[in-house]
Order: structure tokens, then C-alpha cells, then sequence
């Protein structure tokens, strides 16, 4: 769990009740032993800053290119994406996605929705969008997981690697936190053989 900004402690929250011991990484030398990472929702550009100057920014990136799992929520989304539609913060580039930030408005225009999301069953999924950025660009390798109902992509897949545009852990559903350790005990499976 990248811990040094943003809303870590409730995602720490949902994998404990999932049984899954946590690593609250600030430092890269936390990143050693982890089998995946979340980034979580918080402000982007200073996230971003503070993955800068923690020294984050390469090991984060060099662990999913390395083939671990990574899952981006909100401020997390718009770092892991390919290219954002303002100058700052500069994403890693870990999905070939675009995408914009505050897509939504303002902390006043903040909404929640029920979703279908095709990796998990057919019951929605209620989502908490807070000042939530927007996929606008997918990359022909990039599977969208769920849209809004005018059809705008809010949740997208690459291998392992998972973007949310929404908050997950705001909410009692853990299924989107086990589809994520699912993809994480997939990687260590195939590492394993």
C-alpha cells in the first residue's frame, strides 16, 4: 500500500478484513518482499510530489514492468496512466491510458453510482466518485471494466495492472480489493512455475 498521501488507511482497512497483511510503503526499501501495490486516492500532483522526493517514482515503476500487480484508484489512476490532459502531476506510465483529471467538477460535485463491472458478478457495484478524474483515451491492450451509463470508461484493466476512477474502499463491497488479490496470487503462480 503506497502510504505516503491519500486515503491508504481505508484500503489497509478492507484487506485486513480480507485477511492480507500490509505493507505501508514510504520508502523504496518498503516495496521489497510486497507481491502487489495500491495506489490510492488522495491529490495527485501531491502524490506525485512525494513520490518524488521519497524516491518512489522508479521503484514503483519498476516493480509492474517487473510484473507485479498495481491497482491505481482516483489520484491513483491518473499516476499510473500513460498520459494526463494537464502538465502536472506527470504520470508513471504504467497503463496505456489517458486521462483528465476533476473530470467531474468540483468536491460539491462529487456522486456515487451503482456499476456493472464485468471482472466481478453481476450484482453493481456501488461506486464513490470524489472529485474523480475520467478515462478518455484506452489503448488497444487496455480492457474497460465498467462505464458510467452515457458509456464514459471508469475502470479499465492491462494484464495486472487495474485503474478505478472511483473510491472502492469507501464502500462495505470488497469484491473489486479480492478481484485485485486475485490478480496478485495469479502472478505469484506463474512466477512459481
Amino acid at each position: 500500500m503506497l502510504a505516503v498521501q491519500g486515503d491508504f488507511a481505508e484500503h489497509v482497512a478492507v484487506l485486513k478484513t480480507l485477511g492480507v497483511d500490509t505493507q505501508e510503503v514510504r520508502l523504496p526499501q518498503h516495496l521489497e518482499g510486497t507481491d502487489g501495490l495500491i495506489l490510492p486516492g488522495g491529490e495527485s500532483t501531491t502524490l506525485s510530489r512525494l513520490m518524488s522526493i521519497y524516491q518512489l517514482r522508479e521503484p514503483v515503476s519498476q516493480m509492474a514492468r517487473h510484473g507485479k500487480a498495481v491497482w491505481g484508484t482516483c489520484a491513483g489512476m491518473i499516476m499510473m496512466a500513460r498520459e494526463i490532459t494537464e502538465h502536472d502531476p506527470v504520470p508513471l506510465d504504467l497503463m496505456d491510458i489517458g486521462v483528465q483529471r476533476n473530470a467531474f467538477g468540483r468536491q460539491v460535485d462529487s456522486f456515487e453510482q451503482d456499476l456493472a463491472i464485468s471482472a466481478l458478478d453481476a450484482q453493481p457495484f456501488h461506486a464513490v466518485f470524489i472529485r474523480a478524474p475520467l478515462i478518455i483515451r484506452v489503448g488497444p491492450q487496455v480492457q474497460v471494466l465498467a462505464r458510467l451509463a452515457d458509456g464514459r470508461p471508469v475502470a479499465a484493466q492491462q494484464g495486472n495492472r487495474m485503474v478505478t476512477s472511483f473510491h472502492p474502499e469507501l464502500t462495505r463491497d470488497p469484491r473489486l480489493h479480492q478481484y485485485f488479490l486475485s490478480l496478485v496470487a495469479q502472478e505469484l503462480s506463474a512466477l512459481a512455475e
